[in-house]
């Protein structure tokens, strides 16, 4: 692991929590992004070396939706950076992670990503992120 690449939270209203973010980190997120794949609209603030991802659901049958159901707002993940996705995928499996994604998939922010299970990590769902090169 390289270091936290970002913390995502689960908001119900991204508008709402745009604004509220904006007051609370004095800065206006730097990017949004629709992930159709896993029907979520994103924003992204960055502060100094810190990313935090808000996350709303755009589908009521999506995991954010469901995660919003069950916990209300709140962290839902936090993710960090990897230099080879699939080797630490490997590395983790082969520790006894239960690793949701059988093979990376394409997130938002020019990542490729994977999800280790909460309950192999102490309730806490933890992703891998890998940077698309060009």
């Amino acid at each position: 692991m390289l270091k936290v690449e970002h913390i995502g939270i689960a908001v119900k209203d991204l508008e709402a929590s745009n604004a509220l973010f904006e007051a609370l980190l004095g800065v206006v997120p730097y990017k949004e992004e629709l992930v159709d794949s896993e029907n979520v609209l994103t924003s992204f603030f960055k502060v100094a070396d810190t990313k935090i991802e808000l996350l709303a659901a755009t589908d009521p049958s999506s995991a954010i939706a469901r995660f919003l159901e069950k916990k209300g707002e709140g962290i839902h993940h936090v993710a960090f950076e990897v230099e080879d996705i699939v080797l630490a995928m490997e590395e983790l499996r082969k520790k006894g992670f239960r690793v949701i994604n059988e093979v990376p998939k394409r997130g938002a922010d020019n990542k490729l990503v994977c999800f280790i299970h909460p309950g192999s990590a102490n309730g806490v769902l933890v992703e891998l992120c890998q940077t698309i090169k060009p």
